[in-house]
């Protein structure tokens, strides 16, 4: 059992995960505030430990149909980016979805729009959890507080994509890609042999030579039936995720007469913001969405029974505060409160808002 803590930023404990888990290949392309990322996996060059393929592409567009290649042969793949540049991924992903192969994709988010600041952003929820690209599809899109959740949700993601064949997101703000603290890294698993891979991904193109591979990923499909009939099969397998795998963390939310909803870096803010109020009398709940899709519906609406408000504290304008209001669907006033450009509140000016929107409204 590997117990070694060690000090380290979020986006380079993402980095240390992805070799520790045996990850085939890395194909990414510079952008702050995830950096950090490729310059990590080039430092430790893993292809003389362990084999995994680390490569610089020339863009992001670039990247993603690299990750699209190596998914297709059913291998353990990903990317990193951040938000102008997950933008440009939006096709590459769409095309994952429609010809079911797993990947992971890390977007460690920045103030926009267009080229935007580099420091701390949330405005990226709409395009990760609704499906940036074109057509019906969904991605799993986990959400990170800490470093060390930044280190367990590379095998997580991965796990997950593999089980459903989909696009698995770890969706953190440049706030927890950037901070150091302690992490306890995963132990080291030997990448998978090509009669493993052929085992687990019978789908996939293994490239054999002398004859046409029986399993051809494509996303085109010209026969309007066969199209329908391929989209009704994968939202049968989103109703699977929402049914199955719905992540979230509730804290002090027995007995509260308010409740925080809150992701990322704002929820470990709404930590802080709940000892305040607790100072002055004020019972706040936490609950914070580790699955930004599958969103936790049922939980919100378990949580926010009996409360007097909800604040929906982001670094965006308010974006996850509409899947908040579909889960409570009006029963309780949910009020927003965010900064944008970069801006990150403190635990005090939550509280304010909190007061203002719903205490003394």
């Amino acid at each position: 059992m590997n117990d070694k803590v060690t000090l380290m930023k979020g986006n380079e404990a993402l980095a240390m995960a992805a070799i520790r888990y045996g990850a085939d290949g890395y194909f990414g392309y510079p952008i702050t505030p995830q950096s950090e990322v490729l310059e990590k996996l080039e430092e430790e060059m893993p292809w003389e430990t362990t084999g995994m393929v680390v490569l610089q592409a020339e863009s992001e567009v670039a990247a993603i149909n690299m990750v699209y290649a190596g998914a297709s042969c059913g291998k353990a793949v990903m990317t990193s980016t951040s938000s102008p540049g997950f933008s440009l991924m939006q096709e590459g992903m769409s095309y994952m979805a429609a010809s079911e192969v797993p990947a992971l994709v890390i977007n460690v988010m920045r103030g926009g729009p267009g080229l935007g600041t580099i420091h701390p952003s949330q405005a990226d929820y709409f395009q990760a959890c609704k499906g940036g690209g074109h057509g019906d599809y969904r991605m799993i899109v986990l959400a990170p507080a800490s470093v060390q959740e930044m280190a367990d949700f590379v095998g997580l993601g991965w796990d997950l994509a593999f089980k459903y064949r989909c696009v698995s997101m770890i969706l953190a703000d440049g706030l927890i890609g950037q901070m150091m603290e302690k992490v306890v890294l995963p132990e080291q698993r030997p990448r998978r042999t090509q009669e493993e891979v052929e085992k687990q991904c019978p789908w996939a193109v293994t490239g054999r030579t002398g004859m046409r591979p029986k399993n051809i990923i494509t996303s085109l499909e010209l026969d309007d039936d066969i199209m329908e009939a391929n989209n009704l099969r994968f939202q049968a397998t989103y109703r699977l995720i929402e049914a199955n795998e719905v992540r979230c963390e509730t804290v002090d939310t027995d007995g509260c007469d308010y409740l925080i909803v809150a992701f990322g870096s704002m929820a470990r803010i709404a930590m802080k913001t709940m000892e305040l109020a607790a100072q002055e009398g004020i019972k706040i709940g936490l609950l914070r969405p580790i699955t930004l899709w599958p969103f936790p519906s049922k939980e919100v609406a378990q949580a926010a029974a009996g409360v007097k408000g909800i604040l929906v504290p982001e670094l965006s304008a308010g974006q996850m505060i509409e899947d908040v209001k579909l889960a409570v669907d009006c029963k309780v006033p949910v009020k927003h409160f965010g900064r944008m450009g970069g801006n990150v509140p403190t635990p005090e000016e939550v509280l304010e808002a909190l007061k203002k929107e719903l205490i003394n409204a």
